[in-house]
C-alpha cells in the first residue's frame, strides 16, 4: 500500500465532513439501480471498491443484500462508516487496502466502483486493476463502474484523473467484459457545481 496515498486520504476524511466532498451522494440511486438490474442474488457476495464513506452500503443492507464487503485505502473512512452504521456494521466485511495491491481471498458476484478507476491514468495501473478485478469476480460476474464522463473534470482532490466516453471505456474492457448498459449522469456537488459521470454495467465473458 502506498503510505503517502493512505496518509493523504486519511487526512481528507479526518479534516472534512463527508457531505463537503465533491463526490458526496446522499443516495446512491443510479449505482443501486444497476446493481439491481444485474439480478445478482441478494445472498451473493458483493464488493464496493473505494467505498469509503459512501451511503451505498446502507442501501445494500436495507435491500436485503446480506454478503457485503467494503474496501478502501483509508482506514479513517471505513472507521467513520462503521461508526455511522452502528451494530449494523457488524454485518459488513471491511478491508483496508490499496485496490491495486488487493489480493482477494474469495470471489464476488458483483464488483462496484464509483471512486477509483478514473484515478488510474496510465496503462500499467489500468492493467493491474483489470487483473485484480478478473481474479476477484466469479465467471460471468458483474462489474458496475462509474467514472468521470467525457465532459467531466480532469482533476479531483488535486490529482489528475481520466475522463471516459463509452467508446474509450469499451476499448479498454471489451476483451474481458461485455457491456450490458450505460448512461451519463450530471452529479450535483455540495458546492452547487456539476460533474459528469459515466455509469456502466459489464459482465465478465467467462
Amino acid at each position: 500500500m502506498s503510505v503517502a496515498q493512505k496518509d493523504f486520504w486519511d487526512h481528507v476524511y479526518k479534516t472534512q465532513d463527508p457531505s463537503e466532498l465533491s463526490w458526496y451522494q446522499p443516495v446512491a440511486a443510479k449505482s443501486m439501480a444497476l446493481i439491481r438490474a444485474s439480478e445478482v442474488p441478494v445472498e451473493a457476495p458483493i464488493i464496493d471498491v473505494g467505498g469509503g464513506v459512501s451511503a451505498l452500503v446502507e442501501i445494500l443492507l436495507n435491500s436485503d443484500y446480506s454478503d457485503v464487503t467494503v474496501l478502501d485505502i483509508s482506514e479513517e473512512a471505513l472507521a467513520q462508516t462503521r461508526q455511522r452504521l452502528g451494530e449494523t456494521g457488524d454485518r459488513v466485511k471491511w478491508i483496508v487496502a490499496d485496490m491495486l495491491e488487493f489480493e482477494p481471498l474469495r470471489r464476488y458476484y458483483l464488483w462496484h466502483d464509483r471512486a477509483t478507476f478514473h484515478f488510474l491514468v496510465d496503462n500499467e495501473s489500468i492493467g493491474k486493476y483489470v487483473a485484480v478485478l478478473r481474479t476477484a469476480l466469479i465467471p460471468k460476474g458483474h462489474f458496475v463502474l462509474s467514472t468521470f464522463g467525457p465532459d467531466g473534470p480532469d482533476r479531483c482532490s488535486g490529482f489528475d484523473v481520466q475522463r471516459y466516453s463509452i467508446e474509450t471505456l469499451t476499448s479498454l474492457l471489451e476483451a474481458e467484459f461485455e457491456l450490458r448498459a450505460f448512461e451519463l449522469e450530471e452529479h450535483a456537488t455540495p458546492t452547487g457545481t456539476t460533474q459528469q459521470f459515466l455509469l456502466s454495467h459489464w459482465q465478465a465473458r467467462d
